[in-house]
């Protein structure tokens, strides 16, 4: 065992809390939507400190360890390319602020109020798929940190039918952790996955604000400066524009990210709960503005830890302690896990006796935070938009909490059996991309062709979900066929075309910096992150073209678009801050709109000169770039200054959030206490809109 007996105090502490708190939520739990969306009572704090919890898997965190570690701070500063990006999302509310006005409870939901009933269907089928698939390696990547990091023994390997060679030990910590998430969402569904979130996002915080301090203690910034300069030529840990030869991390997958971002913003389900919880629209768009405060000390921390662990393993002051993750490195066989496994190994023979079980703990609320939330949104789909559609009548209540709580249960026991028999063999933000591009390489379009475009039709959504959907699929199986099956196939039947495949990519990969593609027998040479982006340009083209096409030749009449977002005439009391049924449109949407009050005008503009600056900063360096080449001591003095800038504006943010969410939990629970439910409001759709817009007297 790795973990002192204060280390597992603090982790046993913890899930106790927890697990009383969601208890506590059980008896809120009274009608669908509830279950489904916390009856859309939740606030902006609170969606943003529970949300980003969910959305901060033990996963990601192993995914952002890989990616530091390999790219250290070079990919902060790709990243800041995207914060023009981030600011028209967040402070327009971008998709988010007309998707709670459709008051849609899932994505496909949507669909059928845009589209059509079939089109539900086959979009909430796909969904799932690329969801459960994409979840699939969620379990076994959170229980080997477990494992590595805690120590814990193997207990035994046993073989059942055709499957062999099964860890125990493996087995049972899964079973363990999903046990815990699967008790969560069966309390309260959504109202237990948000509050147990969100306690789990103040724990979260507190705990890096006190790991970063200890980061700082333990390493002296000339050592780390050392140790960063150690990486090979082109593959800079420091100098973000000598980065050209690194293998997947390069600028080019930021590139595709921020398109991507844009793209497919918001049609990832993993935590479509939080998309339809928010009061109003108003603070759905408030909690997106925040988000770019709450996520301060996680993008610090999830830097630090990773590039801590870099020193460790390439500073000669730390050869023990580096000799010693290396033997444990060498049990592990599969080499893309022993490259997940290597920051958590450096971390728990680095870090002191309770701040390993700070960190456990963490890990530990990463994974319940988002296997509940991803279990309750794909179980939820599955039964909202598979099965729901074809009743014209809600199911009673109790039958319909039921279903929900099978099809999550189901989704569990498939990613468990996924985890145990799945074979990873390529970074976990590259398998996410392309899983998700199943989905998401149509669904984008969809998305922003219907909230924003009167013209967009059902004809163009099926292709463009089908084209995405197809191009992924394919390109999944060429990449794991690659090496046993087409190279050997392409050498003996088609070398002239294998040849002429060659010197097409060899050509491109000279031709334009950052490219590496190079064909050989071991790996497919086009990664993940690019075939994500050849799926979108190809469904979103599928899309314009074929609606236009329909339009043209079928002569329909422009979708109602104020019906379906509730504006004008359509209008619903509550559902807008100051009762305004007509939000502005167009530019003036980014802006301030009279929805705003005077603090929610300060948190904008704030969130606004904060971005800017650092983008701002950004142009200044590339464009001094050119005329002057900063060496690798110069671009660390850079990174310390971010870092010193960085600390005192988290640990704000941090105390700030904290207040802002113990008071929206209050008024959630008070909302709930004292609302009226209303037994229709289940998913079922009439004629383009919701059935709770009938007449009740029509229904019963």
């Amino acid at each position: 065992m790795n973990m002192h007996w204060i280390d597992w105090l603090i982790i046993s502490s913890l899930l106790a809390f927890i697990t009383y708190v969601a208890i506590g939520t059980k008896k809120h739990t009274k009608s669908v939507a509830d279950f489904l969306a916390a009856n859309r009572c939740a606030k902006r704090y609170l969606l943003c400190v529970a949300g980003g919890m969910g959305s901060l898997g033990a996963i990601s965190l192993v995914a952002m360890f890989e990616l530091y570690y390999n790219t250290g701070f070079t990919a902060k500063w790709w990243g800041m390319m995207a914060i023009p990006v981030g600011l028209f999302i967040t402070l327009s509310g971008y998709v988010t602020y007309r998707y709670r006005e459709t008051r849609a409870m899932t994505l496909a939901q949507f669909f059928e109020m845009r589209y059509s009933k079939k089109f539900r269907v086959y979009a909430g089928i796909v969904a799932w798929i690329s969801g459960v698939i994409n979840f699939g390696i969620f379990p076994a990547v959170g229980a080997r940190f477990f494992i590595y990091f805690c120590g814990i023994p193997e207990i035994g390997i046993v073989s059942i039918g055709p499957i062999s060679d099964i860890s125990l030990t493996f087995a049972s910590v899964m079973i363990f952790l999903l046990a815990i998430s699967l008790f969560f969402v069966f309390l309260g569904g959504q109202i237990a996955v948000m509050v147990t979130d969100f306690v789990q996002g103040i724990f979260t915080n507190f705990t890096f604000l006190i790991i970063l301090g200890i980061l700082i203690y333990m390493f002296n910034w000339d050592q780390v400066v050392e140790a960063l300069k150690t990486a090979p030529e082109n593959q800079s840990l420091l100098h973000p524009l000598k980065t050209s030869k690194m293998a997947s991390f390069n600028y080019w997958f930021f590139i595709i990210a921020v398109f991507a971002n844009i793209y497919g913003f918001r049609a990832w389900q993993g935590s479509q709960g939080y998309a339809c919880s928010a009061k109003t629209a108003h603070e759905a768009r408030m909690a997106g503005i925040l988000g770019e405060w709450r996520g301060m000390i996680l993008a610090l921390v999830t830097v630090m830890l990773p590039i801590g662990a870099f020193v460790i393993m390439h500073h000669p002051d730390h050869l023990a302690t580096a000799d010693w993750v290396n033997s444990q490195l060498a049990n592990i066989e599969n080499e893309t896990i022993a490259t997940q496994m290597t920051v958590p190994l450096t971390l728990v023979a680095a870090l002191p006796i309770g701040i390993k079980g700070l960190l456990a703990g963490v890990m530990l609320a990463a994974f319940i935070s988002t296997h509940d939330t991803y279990l309750h949104s794909w179980g939820s789909i599955f039964v909202q938009d598979i099965i729901l559609p074809f009743r014209k009548k809600p199911f009673s209540t109790k039958t319909h909490l039921w279903l929900l709580k099978g099809s999550i249960l189901f989704v569990a026991v498939f990613i468990f059996m996924f985890s145990l028999l799945f074979q990873q063999n390529e970074y976990i933000l590259l398998f996410f991309s392309i899983t998700g591009a199943i989905y998401i390489g149509g669904a984008g379009a969809c998305i922003i062709g219907g909230l924003y475009w009167k013209h967009g039709h059902t004809m163009g959504a099926w292709a463009a979900l089908t084209i995405g959907m197809i191009f992924a699929i394919m390109s999944m199986l060429i990449r794991k066929s690659w090496e046993p099956t087409v190279y050997p196939l392409l050498t003996e039947y088609a070398p002239g075309f294998l040849k002429s495949f060659t010197w097409l990519l060899h050509s491109i990969s000279e031709a334009v910096p950052g490219i590496n593609w190079e064909v050989g027998p071991k790996k497919f040479p086009i990664d993940s992150q690019w075939m994500y982006g050849f799926s979108i340009i190809a469904a979103g083209s599928g899309y314009i073209i074929c609606s236009l096409a329909a339009e043209t030749f079928g002569k329909r009449e422009p979708h109602d678009m104020d019906r379906m977002l509730h504006r004008g005439k359509w209008a619903i009391k509550g559902e807008h801050e100051q009762e305004i049924t007509k939000p502005v449109t167009g530019l003036k949407a980014i802006l301030p709109t009279e929805e705003f009050t005077g603090w929610d005008k300060v948190i904008y503009y704030s969130k606004l000169s904060w971005a800017m600056l650092w983008f701002v900063i950004f142009i200044i360096g590339m464009i001094l770039s050119i005329y002057i080449d900063f060496t690798e001591d110069q671009w660390a003095t850079f990174w310390l200054i971010f870092i010193c800038i960085s600390i005192p504006i988290a640990i704000i943010t941090v105390i700030w959030f904290t207040i802002g969410g113990i008071m929206d939990l209050k008024d959630l629970y008070h909302t709930l206490d004292t609302m009226k439910r209303d037994e229709r409001d289940v998913g079922i759709i009439v004629d383009h809109h919701d059935l709770t817009e009938e007449p009740e007297s029509d229904n019963h």
